[in-house]
């Protein structure tokens, strides 16, 4: 029987074959890799861990094996495989549902990638920024006004992209509670009943939103992906509903977990700090290095429809891959000394956002999102810091979202 994920144990594996490191595992500091994961860093580029049920994986921890893998069309996104990888429990009690953009491979990948690409343009961002800056604003006025401490979480980092996905999916700004709400149940439900009432909830609400705006469409990306749909013959409210749910989800909560966990980093580290608020031109260095730095997005997840061959191992047709990003982007042939905080590093090499066909859609509003949000954020409560020790501060499980429960702060 497997080992707890939490504990780090390896498992026992038959043949003298070197024992399998279970996944996910548990962060002991919320931006590090977990400790148990030390001797996955120690075998690169491919090592082998155990999921919950102890099916063995892939993990793929190598930089470049993973650059190549997540674009190689031989391994499939489609989580209604029986054999696609689940690294818990709940996961594995919605395998069997179909996702848009994320769940599902080309041809019919590229076609819903390629109607939503206009909406998220860097023209169109741009455009979004100074409705970004205004919200921002509004909340850290709230914040001022409400006095310390404060939990930066429920006063700033989760209503912020939760308005912010309104502006663009052009549904009421009343409604980011609602928002909140049902992302933190899809990502930290206990139980699976928890995910379906959020996914079912979050159904109706995109269900009756697409069929208000179905005659006149308005403003938003809803109403851009209707007009297109009519004019290409194509009119599925269906693949609309499901595509606003995976478009909330994917760029709410991780934009969400960033803002928290960039401001608990950036106060673990004050010399970077200081020179971040020394030179706001900084700012996209800054976000891609905590990108980097985090990695929240630690358990991306493939099946191999073929036999591949990487660097002298092969992975087998049916086996499942995991990505865990934490490891991929502290390598240390591409990140000299990789657990070090370092705004010089420059450039975007890391693999936050994935990387391939399936590179995040939303990247660049994430990046605006989290320039104005930190800048703003340190340039007026310039006495910010933590309101609890450090190590008080509750992280969420590795088998998440990675990111911070709550984070208590004073100034």
């Amino acid at each position: 029987m497997p080992s707890d994920a939490r504990s780090g144990t390896r498992l026992d594996a038959p043949d003298g074959a070197p024992a399998a490191v279970p996944f996910p595992q548990d962060r002991t500091c919320p931006y590090h890799p977990p400790e148990g994961y030390r001797p996955l860093r120690e075998d690169r580029p491919l090592a082998r861990v155990s999921l919950f049920d102890g099916r063995p994986a892939w993990a793929v921890t190598g930089h470049a094996a993973a650059r190549g893998l997540l674009a190689d069309p031989r391994l499939s996104s489609d989580r209604t495989h029986p054999d696609f990888p689940s690294p818990t429990a709940r996961g594995a009690t919605v395998r069997g549902q179909r996702l848009p953009l994320v769940g599902v491979d080309d041809p019919e990948h590229n076609a819903q990638r390629r109607r939503l690409i206009p909406s998220f343009s860097t023209k169109r961002i741009a455009a979004l920024r100074p409705r970004v800056q205004e919200t921002v604003d509004g909340l850290l006025d709230a914040l001022v006004r409400q006095g310390p401490p404060a939990d930066l979480v429920t006063a700033f980092a989760f209503p912020l992209p939760a308005m912010v996905i309104c502006a663009l999916l052009g549904a009421p700004y009343a409604d980011a509670g609602f928002f909140e709400e049902q992302s933190r149940r899809l990502t930290l439900g206990l139980r699976p009943e928890d995910v379906e009432r959020g996914r079912a909830e979050l159904k109706e609400y995109f269900t009756e939103l697409v069929d208000s705006r179905w005659d006149e469409p308005g403003e938003g990306l809803l109403a851009d992906l209707i007009r297109a749909g009519r004019a290409e013959g194509r009119e599925d409210r269906d693949e609309l509903v499901a595509l606003a749910g995976v478009l909330l989800v994917g760029g709410f909560e991780t934009t969400a977990n960033m803002i928290s966990l960039g401001t608990y980093t950036l106060l673990r580290h004050p010399d970077a700090l200081r020179a971040m608020r020394a030179d706001r031109s900084l700012m996209p260095t800054v976000v891609d290095e905590l990108l980097r730095f985090t990695s929240i997005a630690d358990i991306m997840l493939r099946r191999a429809t073929r036999d591949i061959d990487v660097e002298g191992l092969t992975i087998r047709a049916g086996e499942g891959v995991v990505f865990p990003l934490s490891l991929v982007n502290r390598d240390p042939d591409v990140f000299a000394d990789p657990d070090r905080l370092d705004w010089e590093r420059g450039g975007r090499h890391h693999l936050a956002f994935g990387f391939g066909a399936h590179q995040c859609l939303g990247q660049n509003l994430a990046r605006a999102e989290l320039e104005i949000a930190l800048w703003t954020l340190f340039d007026r409560l310039p006495g910010l810091a933590l309101a609890v020790p450090a190590d008080d501060v509750p992280c969420k499980p590795g088998s998440t979202m990675q990111g911070l429960i709550e984070l208590p702060l004073t100034w």
